[in-house]
């Protein structure tokens, strides 16, 4: 079987345009924000339901349904199986990635990083943004292999991660290969950072622009944070919070 895991729904319709065969995987969560340190799998998946419902008032049933079934599937790939992670450099996408290794990293599936390319490095955050069926399918022809040691690796950055473990994820990084996590220096200095980082540039912005509307908050926040792959709600969010 051949796997698909894409990082959002916005990448669907380009996807279909490629005509690559496999099942599609859609990664609808949002690693980064909410608790991520459950003792097992169960535990995790209703916390992460309850998290959601708290927090963007949707239904905990389904939360399970469209989410966290379609990530749990991953536990079902078999040896023998192709997975493509289709992810981003950003710290969002790069949480979500490393949790998507940590499930296949005894599975025996091979596996493959399908990046963004072609993009100019001051756009490198911009991920698929854009991104047609023809530039998608370049970017499939030049995935990148992950071997065993790399798959750990990646289940080792989530476990650092989730933990908090700050100093674990720097030591991680210092012993990655930058062909499979490009940035991966830059991603891991801005988690250690993301509880305070993120909110202090949209209050520079605010101080400086002398506006809280998110149309102008939130272009200046991508050129000066866009490291932590925030979207408007996590924008939005922060504005708030300054409000509150």
């Amino acid at each position: 079987m051949i796997y698909h895991v894409l990082p959002g729904d916005a990448q669907i319709d380009a996807f279909k345009q490629t005509g690559l065969e496999g099942n599609v995987i859609i990664c609808r969560e949002a690693l980064m924000h909410g608790p991520i340190d459950a003792t097992d799998l169960e535990q995790f998946w209703n916390e992460r339901a309850r998290y959601i419902v708290a927090e963007y008032g949707e239904d905990e049933i389904a939360y399970h349904d469209n989410v966290a079934r379609q990530l749990a599937d991953l536990q079902d790939v078999e040896s023998g199986d192709e997975v493509n992670l289709w992810f981003e450099y950003e710290l969002f996408c790069s949480v979500n990635m490393w949790f998507c290794l940590y499930l296949l990293k005894d599975t025996g599936a091979t596996v493959f990083r399908v990046e963004p390319l072609g993009r100019d490095v001051e756009e490198r955050w911009n991920g698929f943004g854009g991104f047609g069926a023809e530039e998608m399918r370049a970017a499939f022809t030049l995935r990148t292999h992950l071997s065993s040691e790399q798959i750990a690796l990646g289940a080792e950055l989530w476990d650092a991660y989730r933990l908090k473990n700050y100093p674990s994820l720097k030591r991680l990084t210092d012993k990655c290969d930058t062909d499979c996590f490009p940035y991966l220096r830059e991603v891991a200095a801005a988690a250690a950072e993301q509880d305070i980082h993120p909110f202090e540039v949209v209050k520079e912005i605010i101080g400086g622009i002398g506006s809280r509307k998110l149309e102008d908050v939130f272009p200046e926040f991508k050129k000066r944070a866009g490291v932590y792959g925030y979207g408007d709600l996590q924008v939005q969010h922060l504005i708030d919070q300054l409000s509150s």
